[in-house]
């Protein structure tokens, strides 16, 4: 009985998705931020992921992030090793737009180049995060919820093959550091069948 209650939980959560394949994933990460003057600051991040159809992997390397209110520009390289995959490297270029409203909420709209090579083979891909995020403040308290839609363009399919989805939460702590908790969906079509990524991220930011 309770096994048949599990099936049918599962046939209500995902009516729409007989045929595609899906994944639940728990994704760690550590942002660690310099600041070098009021414009500039340097972060290094070490993280797991996997997104845009791509199997799991560790993305680590720095970025250099030029605020120009109501811009930020961030240039970065990665290093993302696989454990059943030739090792691949990225530069990414990263510009995001901040429009912050009354009621203290916050829109974002990121737009996103990743340049990749993997055994001298050239790919490239486009991604733009649109986000709304309000702070609540509990008594002296202020966490700061947000959901986002990111849809990717990848080359090698040529088409926009990925969507993503969020829901999260920023929780500061003290000055230095915060934890970013959050839910993503991923909807990939560029291999058959579709595949369907449910992860649970925590992001750890350290800022110095």
């Amino acid at each position: 009985m309770v096994r048949q209650l599990w099936r049918i939980a599962a046939l209500l959560a995902f009516p729409a998705l007989p045929t595609s394949a899906q994944t639940f994933q728990f994704l760690p990460e550590v942002d660690t931020y310099f600041k070098m003057n009021p414009e500039v600051r340097v972060q290094f991040q070490a993280k797991e992921t996997r997104e845009g159809g791509t199997p799991t992997q560790v993305e680590l390397g720095p970025s250099i992030e030029f605020h120009l209110k109501p811009l930020v520009l961030g240039v970065g390289y990665r290093y993302l090793p696989s454990p059943n995959a030739p090792t691949e490297n990225r530069l990414r270029l990263d510009l995001t737009f901040l429009f912050p409203l009354k009621a203290k909420i916050l829109i974002a709209d990121r737009n996103r180049a990743d340049l990749d090579w993997q055994s001298g083979t050239f790919t490239w891909r486009y991604r733009n995060k649109f986000a709304i995020a309000k702070t609540i403040t509990i008594k002296s308290y202020q966490p700061r919820p947000y959901v986002a839609v990111e849809p990717f363009y990848e080359s090698q399919f040529q088409k926009w093959s990925t969507t993503a989805l969020y829901a999260g939460c920023l929780f500061p702590i003290g000055k230095h550091a915060q934890f970013d908790v959050y839910y993503e969906h991923q909807n990939n079509t560029g291999n058959k069948p579709n595949q369907q990524l449910n992860q649970f991220g925590l992001a750890l930011s350290l800022y110095f």
